[in-house]
């Protein structure tokens, strides 16, 4: 396995660093080189090149050359690759990008592999539904997730103060963090982040309310709705419970800009499987709960979604090699072990069964967690349409950081975000 040490950027610092496995002269003239790209922790990394490793060894004609960056930065040199249509033979998409990316062309459709190279029959098909658009396989999931609410376990017990349960209403969630942010006693330690900027709470507080963020045309909610949505983060933000602006707009999308890795807040929202990240790099003792929902008893928002994807790029040369790397990733006992659940439960019911008895404390957390959902989670929501990614880098977040610094009001976040929104998300 070599690493492109020009594109394994780590963390908000961008420190490189880089291991290659061999040498060139130990593969043969006529192996398959192909490149993986991804992007993740520290951790992450880590995991993904021991498994490259471990396929090359009992696939010594089959070479891999891996390149993680860091945040926005990966979707940056993804768009640069589909210009120059050399996208990397097989790369890293999401729930809500994978839509997106197939229909632009990025993605080769795997649908002609299933009877060779992948073997994803256990799966079951309604997780193959999870990545299939328009009636093709786009990419295979490696790891089921949902939503989460991470506290500061520690700061919780030292405070005093009951973290947020399987049916604590927003309502009950803001008079918590307005809690911890006093308990906390320090001037930028707040009790929660400013969550107007996350699209993935956004859709599941929508989803509570019967709408959602996107529908098969477009978006899915009003101005009316934007506008309610703001107002409880606005308000929020005042009585003290969100970091500030400045805080906030650190983060990245990243586990290592977070406001609670950083250790700006008492809780986080993020995704089930990333528990495992945030607890390396955190002393504290992480918890892990449902976001809150608007009622007692109602709709929860949640629903379970692969949580990364591996998608084979449409200009590859080696499509079949790249989905054997796949499968094996997905079906491979061993390299499920070192994986653990770092990308969510695994899909192969063999796979997570092999790993349980090995799963540390934190692991089987996430496991416990994603079981526990079973009850409270929801359909899995039409595909996003094209444009959402912008939609949530370029539209989304940006306007949720003006408000944060008082530079436009709620109504006109609301409308700009609509009217923004109907501009850049759109259907086929």
């Amino acid at each position: 396995m070599l690493l492109n040490r020009r594109g394994f950027m780590v963390g908000a610092a961008g420190a490189a660093t880089g291991i290659a496995f061999g040498s060139r002269s130990s593969f043969a003239a006529e192996s398959v080189q192909l490149r993986a790209m991804w992007w993740g922790s520290n951790d992450r990394s880590k995991r993904t090149l021991a498994v490259a490793k471990l396929f090359e060894e009992k696939n010594p004609d089959i070479r891999i050359v891996g390149e993680s960056l860091s945040g926005d930065g990966y979707w940056t040199k993804l768009a640069t690759q589909m210009a120059g249509r050399a996208i990397a033979d097989i790369f890293q998409l999401e729930p809500s990008t994978i839509s997106d990316y197939s229909k632009r062309g990025a993605c080769m459709a795997l649908d002609p592999f299933i009877s060779s190279a992948l073997d994803v029959d256990a799966f079951g098909k309604d997780v193959l539904k999870l990545t299939t658009v328009d009636g093709k396989l786009w990419g295979i999931g490696l790891g089921l997730n949902s939503f989460a609410l991470f506290y500061d376990a520690d700061a919780f017990a030292k405070a005093g103060i009951t973290p947020p349960g399987i049916d604590t209403t927003w309502a009950e969630y803001a008079d918590i963090a307005v809690e911890m942010t006093k308990a906390a006693g320090k001037k930028n330690v707040r009790g929660g982040p400013y969550g107007a900027r996350y699209a993935y709470v956004f859709d599941a507080w929508l989803r509570q309310r019967g709408s959602s963020l996107y529908t098969d045309t477009g978006l899915g909610f009003s101005i009316e709705e934007a506008k309610e949505w703001y107002a409880y983060w606005e308000e929020l933000r005042k009585r003290g419970g969100t970091v500030g602006a400045d805080i906030q707009t650190l983060d990245q999308n990243t586990i290592d800009t977070n406001c609670l890795a950083l250790g700006y807040s008492a809780m986080g929202m993020a995704y089930s499987n990333q528990m495992v990240g945030y607890q390396l790099i955190m002393k504290s003792k992480l918890g892990i709960g449902m976001l809150p929902r608007a009622e007692k008893g109602g709709p929860s928002g949640h629903y379970y979604r692969p949580a990364l994807i591996w998608s084979i790029g449409a200009s590859t040369e080696n499509g079949e090699a790249a989905a054997k790397f796949i499968n094996f990733f997905v079906n491979d006992v061993a390299a499920g072990k070192i994986l653990g659940v770092e990308r969510g439960v695994p899909m192969s019911p063999t796979v997570r069964e092999a790993i349980l008895p090995s799963l540390n404390p934190t692991e089987t957390e996430t496991v416990k967690y994603i079981n526990a959902l079973k009850d409270q989670v929801g359909g899995y929501p039409s595909p996003a349409p094209l444009g959402s990614t912008e939609f949530d880098q370029r539209v989304l977040r940006p306007i949720a950081d003006e408000l944060a610094f008082e530079r436009i009001s709620i109504e006109d976040a609301a409308t700009r975000l609509v009217e923004e929104g109907k501009a850049t998300v759109r259907a086929d």
